[in-house]
């Protein structure tokens, strides 16, 4: 039997000069599923990535423009690796391959899996496509203290602050914590908060990836 391999394409909306960095989230998705060949591509002029409404009104245009480029390169299925889910509604109705982002993937899974969802991320609400999933199951978003762009997410004090907050969310009875950037994909914090704070966490890059694959087909 011919095994079917699928050439996925990811962006990032950081800025990431980092070759290491640019395609953190390709080999984490590569590695769950070895059938995939993840090509990682970033929008440029970007160096904080999305953050707030101005940052994002600045990366659509980038991110429309470099997902049609990507095309070309005969992708079959397009993965926006941010929890904002930016321009993902305009690409799946533009592109006729799947289009997925992270903040939906995110929330969906943590539905599934709690009733109850604490949502961490680097903005004071919850992105929008996050929260239209959730609805009545957020039951509390944190901004951490001192995260306000995922660059902060890579020091020791940005990881800390997502720590404590971790905890906050546990003490005030959510039973799932989904986490609201890829930044903190990048740094592995789904599986420190989990084996620290003992409850399920919703890594936003596997999520996403879980939700390419079954609209690739299982």
């Amino acid at each position: 039997m011919v095994k079917t391999y699928y050439r996925i394409g990811l962006i990032r909306v950081l800025t990431a000069y980092d070759q290491k960095v640019l395609e953190s989230h390709g080999r984490l998705l590569m590695s769950l599923f070895p059938d995939w060949e993840v090509l990682s591509l970033c929008i440029p002029d970007q160096p904080e990535g999305i953050h707030d409404e101005e940052t994002k009104k600045k990366a659509l245009p980038k991110i429309e423009n470099l997902a049609l480029s990507m095309i070309q390169d005969n992708i079959q299925g397009l993965i926006i690796s941010c929890a904002d889910d930016p321009a993902v509604d305009k690409l799946s109705k533009k592109l006729s391959i799947p289009v997925i982002g992270a903040g939906r993937s995110t929330a969906l899974l943590a539905i599934g899996v709690g009733k109850r969802v604490g949502v961490i991320g680097i903005t004071d609400e919850t992105p929008i496509g996050m929260k239209e999933v959730l609805k009545d199951s957020l039951i509390k978003e944190i901004h951490p203290y001192g995260v306000n762009s995922t660059l902060d997410l890579m020091t020791p004090a940005g990881r800390a602050s997502v720590l404590k907050e971790a905890f906050t969310l546990k003490k005030d009875g959510v039973d799932v914590i989904a986490l609201a950037c890829t930044g903190m994909s990048t740094v592995s914090l789904a599986s420190e908060i989990k084996d620290r704070v003992c409850l399920p966490v919703i890594d936003p890059v596997r999520a996403e990836g879980f939700f390419m694959r079954a609209a690739l087909g299982f």
